[in-house]
This record gives structure tokens, sequence and C-alpha cells, in this order.
């Protein structure tokens, strides 16, 4: 099964995540690094490697755990967290491009990318952001209508 279809089953209300344009494209992200700048530079150590992987995989994780919490609050923490690995990353590949161990080519897919995900993770928290300073409360938008109805009767 391809993994995309994946996302389509076994929804809760923890999973809600998955539905996240911002958390998709991080995932995305992660394997446009890994196949198109770790696969490739074969002159660079493996601490380096692992650093590189280390922050654009961070990205991903850390908006699933924020979301995860439940939490306003913490869910912004989390995107920051994010953030700051997306900023992590991106130093990271462009040093790599300054010192020509990746082609032009790569780092402007790399840099396109993580431009429009490192825009839309900003917009994201700010509204966040906007809904903790107007005292709204996290909602469970992402409740699965199956999933309601067979475990409501059990709990009745």
């Amino acid at each position: 099964m391809n993994p995309k279809e994946y996302l389509l089953k076994n929804k809760n209300i923890n999973r809600g995540y998955r539905n996240l344009e911002v958390w998709n494209e991080a995932v995305d992200l992660y394997s446009f690094v890994s196949n198109n700048v770790l696969g490739k530079i074969d002159t660079v150590s493996f601490k380096v490697k692992a650093q590189i992987e280390d922050s654009i995989f961070s990205v991903s994780s850390n908006i699933a755990e924020g979301y995860c919490r439940r939490s306003l609050k913490e869910n912004i923490q989390f995107v920051n967290i994010a953030l700051a690995s997306l900023g992590e990353n991106y130093s990271q590949i462009f040093t790599l491009f300054n010192n020509h161990k990746i082609t032009e080519d790569t780092f402007s897919e790399f840099d396109k990318k993580h431009y429009c995900l490192e825009n839309k993770l900003i917009s994201f928290n700010k509204s966040m952001i906007e809904k903790l300073a107007n005292n709204e409360t996290w909602r469970n938008n992402y409740i699965v209508k199956e999933m309601i109805e067979q475990y409501s009767s059990n709990n009745e």
C-alpha cells in the first residue's frame, strides 16, 4: 500500500495532524532532503549527515507532537521548535551549497520547498497565537464521525 493511503486509515483525534498541510509538506521536505541531498553527498562526514537528517526529521515530528498535546500554548511552542529546526536545516544545506557539496539546481529546489513550508508554518503559528489572544480553546475539528458513533454507544 502507498504510504499516503495510510493517512486515510485508522483516524482518531490524536492523528488529526495528518490532515495538516504543514505536516504533510514537512514529511515531503524530509524525503527531498533524504533523497536529493543526503543520498548524493559522499564527501561529507557521517556527523554532518546525521545533523542534517536530525534537523529535517524534527520538523514533522514537532508539528505532530505539538498537535497531540491538545493545547494551543503547547502547539505554539512545538511549532516554534519546528521552525527552529527548519532554520537549522536551511543553514546546513546552504553551507553545503556554499562549499560546492550540492548543485545549484538541488539547492534551488530545496530553497523553494523550504521557503513555502516556512511561510505556512509562520502563518499557522500566527493563527494559533491569535486564537490564544482571543481566549479560544483547542477545537477537536478532526474527530471522525465513524469513531464517535462506534464509541459513543459504549459510553451511554
